[in-house]
């Protein structure tokens, strides 16, 4: 069933969606959209048709994909680039959240003088935008994971630095979002994997992160008990596009209740994933149960109060081991050490990248440099916290 949600945007959901993305255009006002999708995206052949139906209505479209995973500032610089040059007025980003950042990010600095690092997620840094030239954003996902195409920011690597920093404006949310379980079932039972428990660690997160927002807190819990539902069918049977749709929806879901919080589970990921190249989804998965039993003290109450919703046993040991069963099946390896060669890890480096990561300051428990040391060491050896 198609069906249309005006939050938090305009989300347009449904089988077969794709076919609206010229309509979508037409709705904003876009005459020249850039279509931005990664290098290993542009090479398939759905998304060759989908250019290729596009450019029967937009004669002049424009693409850039020179960039991958994990993306860098200067791939935006490079697209802003391409952006002016073609005199563009909208961006369609497409992909997965690296597509969905670049995306955001260059339509976010077209009408901006300043180098993106002066917008991070810090204080009111934001209010620094020149907000009149910011071009607007349709958002199209292809994998259930980040949620980028309801969020209010990027994740860029700063080369320099080698820090993955987190890029901020209230009009980086996307003004139409098309959700089209279709575009997904060819993602592969790994990805599938990652990207769910990307969206799974958003919910989680949102959920346990201290302040009162109720709002956000009921969206995070749906969105926990749709990849209880799902993510293991999708993962067996990609063609199932219910599961593909609940694995949208709450990857959307997680990105939408983050604004409340995250926590040290994307804290100890972000340099993971910057001075490693290795998949977000990925080690936010390995770093989850050891997050979750270092913050026990502090958010058992609240994991237990959500444990009947989601047909677990009323107690903080039977949500543990429904993450770690999950992680098994899902063939998600326990310790940080199975991914990453540890000889090549600083963990004092690491741990201080980790403490300054803006995410740090929503976990329930108060975070030091120590204790990010202790969560690094307790995941590379396989320890959990009693």
């Amino acid at each position: 069933m198609n069906t249309n949600w005006n939050y938090p945007t305009t989300v347009w959901v449904g089988e077969n969606r794709i076919k609206d993305l010229s309509q979508a255009c037409n709705n904003l006002d876009i005459t020249n959209p850039l279509f931005v999708t990664d290098k290993d995206l542009i090479n398939l052949e759905m998304v060759k048709n989908i250019i290729l139906e596009l450019k029967k209505n937009f004669n002049n479209l424009s693409v850039f994909s020179n960039f991958s995973g994990n993306p860098l500032g200067e791939n935006v610089e490079e697209g802003v680039i391409e952006f002016k040059k073609k005199k563009c007025d909208g961006v369609i980003a497409f992909g997965g959240g690296s597509g969905l950042d670049v995306g955001k990010a260059i339509a976010f600095m077209s009408g901006q003088s300043r180098p993106i690092w002066d917008f991070e997620d810090i204080g009111d840094y934001w209010k620094r935008a020149d907000e009149k030239n910011i071009a607007p954003i349709i958002a199209v996902p292809t994998t259930a994971g980040t949620g980028s195409e309801t969020g209010r920011a990027s994740a860029i690597i700063n080369k320099k630095t080698g820090i993955k920093k987190i890029i901020f404006h209230p009009k980086f949310l996307p003004s139409i979002v098309i959700l089209d379980p279709v575009l997904t079932v060819d993602l592969s039972p790994r990805l599938t994997a990652a990207t769910g428990m990307d969206a799974l660690a958003h919910n989680l997160e949102a959920y346990c992160a201290p302040g009162f927002h109720p709002m956000a807190d009921g969206i995070a819990i749906e969105g926990m008990n749709l990849i209880k539902k799902s993510l293991l069918k999708a993962v067996k049977n990609g063609k199932d596009l219910e599961a593909r749709s609940d694995l949208l929806a709450a990857a959307s879901m997680g990105s939408t209740a983050f604004q409340k919080g995250l926590g040290a589970i994307h804290s100890l990921s972000h340099p993971i994933n910057a001075q490693f190249n290795i998949h977000h989804g990925l080690s936010n998965a390995i770093f989850m149960p050891y997050v979750l039993t270092f913050n026990k003290s502090k958010i058992e109450e609240r994991i237990v109060s959500i444990c009947n919703y989601l047909n677990l046993d009323k107690n903080f040991e039977s949500f543990l081991n429904w993450i770690l069963d999950l992680r098994k099946s899902l063939n998600i390896p326990h310790r940080l050490s199975e991914v990453i060669d540890i000889k090549k890890i600083n963990l004092d480096d690491l741990s201080q990248m980790a403490l300054d990561d803006p995410s740090t300051a929503s976990n329930p428990k108060k975070m030091t440099f120590n204790d990010m040391r202790i969560l690094y060491e307790y995941s590379i050896k396989g320890d959990l916290f009693k």
